[in-house]
């Protein structure tokens, strides 16, 4: 075995481990489509003076993309499809930033994205309030014990009163909501914040087209009412509401979910964008010791540990590459370490480690817990494996998801059945879709199931673009799929209007056109096994 095969023994000591987590910050945008998180998410990376100059996906001629939505469908949609991994510094913080996909349709994916972080920004739109897929999404958060920070965005445009929309997060979160800044002037008319931790007014300058940082003139409580006039008194007496009421910001009761932060702002005016990084910085939570599957917990000091929490292919269009992206639990990670796949039990050579900023990379030597690494052409590693060195260790599976949408895929040309094949499998194992067979359709027309049926265009989009093989699919009457077994299957498959079919890991699945259908077939042969594929509810 050469040297470069051999395992790299990190040496970093306990206290160097301890010191660099605590300057982590993992964390991800939840929101609704089109509440400005792609937008925010270029914003908060002008700011860290990551990037020169930010262009909403929406922008106008000449302004580039945002940089974190590099797929094609994005661009031409203008929303987060895939989920992207951010690092930058800020200060002397080093943040992690994974954007996710905001359409309901990819909530698999952005539950998986959560598993990875150790707070949530959740972006509210100040017209619209708390839409549907931000409720689901903090009801991830709340399960899984994750602290909220909110935001209420596009203050520049007409919307709802502030306080009401204080009222409405309180009743359809739990969350009491301790605002940290209040908006001068009324939605639509944003002249800045008054901060409450010092009672000052951060007036903000508009910039042309949003495109550069805001300018901010801090001013006193004096200052501000000489030149704002009513529109900082209303301020003043909404502040001394939320003061009466008990809604002010306690760390403890933040980080134990009882309450909700909160920060105006316009990312696409990059205005209150540089508050939401302090508070990040000052108030969120650093990484922390990580529950094993065992009922363990693996500390930030034990040897080095991490998960895999999402697989993307075709992110270097040039070189076809797999990119497992891992989540670092414990230790160090040093480039080059041989480390042990839990899974499979064998040896895992980590030569090609990079960071990920949008669609560029660049190559990583050391990380620490809390970090984000994406692992290239990582072919044996599938969502939800572990990785460690040295003490063994398991961390709990990802959820997968009931599908509710299905199709049989057939490739377009017969002549591409590799290339067909390769696509399905591929697709199979970053999670874009669950891919069925059975032995009454063959492996030609395998059957894609999904939770949304827009990821039937994102797979179908890959399949020609990616892949080189263009398919049709034809959908099923199928609404319903349920866990079942080999000895299940047989009289399962008799049913009216169902299918057994079977995951590429063998387990069977069992799929119905309605409930009403699944409930007499249940009644009728109670001792079948059909259990649930949810293992939590979004």
């Amino acid at each position: 075995m050469s040297a470069v095969d051999q395992q790299v023994v990190p040496r970093a000591t306990a206290k160097e481990v301890v010191d660099q987590a605590a300057r982590r910050r993992t964390f991800a945008v939840i929101s609704h489509p089109d509440a400005g998180k792609s937008t925010l998410t270029e914003a908060l990376a002008l700011h860290a003076r990551v990037i020169g100059q930010a262009g909403a996906v929406h922008g106008k001629a000449g302004r580039r993309g945002t940089v974190s939505d590099w797929m094609d469908m994005e661009k031409a949609r203008g929303i987060s499809i895939t989920s992207a991994a951010l690092q930058f510094e800020y200060h002397d913080a080093v943040i992690n930033l994974l954007d996710t996909p905001g359409h309901s349709d990819f909530s698999e994916d952005t539950y998986r994205v959560l598993t990875a972080v150790d707070a949530a920004v959740m972006l509210i739109d100040a017209a619209k309030g708390l839409e549907a897929q931000t409720m689901k999404l903090f009801a991830v958060c709340r399960h899984r014990g994750i602290p909220v920070l909110t935001v209420v965005n596009k203050w520049d445009r007409p919307g709802k009163d502030a306080l009401e929309l204080m009222d409405e997060i309180s009743e359809r979160t739990g969350l009491t909501p301790t605002p940290l800044t209040w908006p001068v002037g009324i939605a639509g008319d944003f002249r800045g914040v008054l901060d409450r931790a010092d009672g000052t007014y951060r007036r903000f300058t508009r910039t042309a087209g949003g495109a550069t940082i805001a300018p901010e003139e801090t001013l006193s409580a004096e200052a501000a009412q000489a030149r704002e006039g009513d529109a900082w008194q209303q301020a003043v007496e909404e502040v001394e509401l939320l003061e009466a009421s008990g809604q002010d910001h306690e760390q403890s009761l933040f980080l134990e979910g009882v309450t909700t932060p909160v920060l105006f702002a316009s990312a696409v005016s990059n205005f209150g964008v540089g508050a939401l990084l302090d508070t990040l910085v000052g108030k969120a939570p650093a990484p922390s010791g990580v529950p094993t599957a065992d009922g363990d917990r693996r500390e930030l000091t034990d040897p080095f540990s991490a998960f895999v929490f999402k697989v993307q292919a075709g992110m270097d269009t040039a070189h076809r590459d797999r990119l497992a992206f891992i989540r670092i639990c414990s230790g160090v990670f040093e480039r080059g370490m041989v480390v042990t796949h839990a899974r499979t039990g064998r040896p895992f050579a980590t030569k090609y480690a990079q960071h990920v900023f949008g669609r560029e990379r660049e190559s990583i030597d050391v990380a620490y817990p809390g970090d984000v690494v994406g692992l290239v052409n990582a072919a044996a590693l599938g969502v939800g494996d572990t990785l460690y060195a040295d003490r063994p260790v398991t961390f709990p599976p990802l959820t997968t998801f009931a599908p509710e949408h299905f199709a049989v895929c057939r490739g377009r040309d017969t002549g591409k059945h590799k290339q067909f094949r390769k696509g399905i499998e591929q697709l199979d194992s970053e999670g874009v879709v669950q891919v069925l067979r059975s032995d009454r359709r063959g492996d030609q027309a395998p059957v894609l199931a999904v939770v949304g049926p827009m990821q039937f265009e994102v797979a179908t989009h890959r399949m020609e673009h990616e892949f080189g093989a263009a398919v049709d699919l034809d959908r099923l009457p199928y609404s319903i799929a349920l866990r079942t077994d080999e000895a299940s299957a047989p009289v399962v498959s008799t049913a009216r209007n169902a299918e057994v079919l079977q995951r590429t890991n063998g387990e069977y699945v069992a799929v119905f056109g309605d409930k009403w259908g699944l409930r007499v077939f249940k009644e009728k042969h109670p001792d079948l096994l059909l259990e649930s594929l949810v293992a939590a509810e979004l």
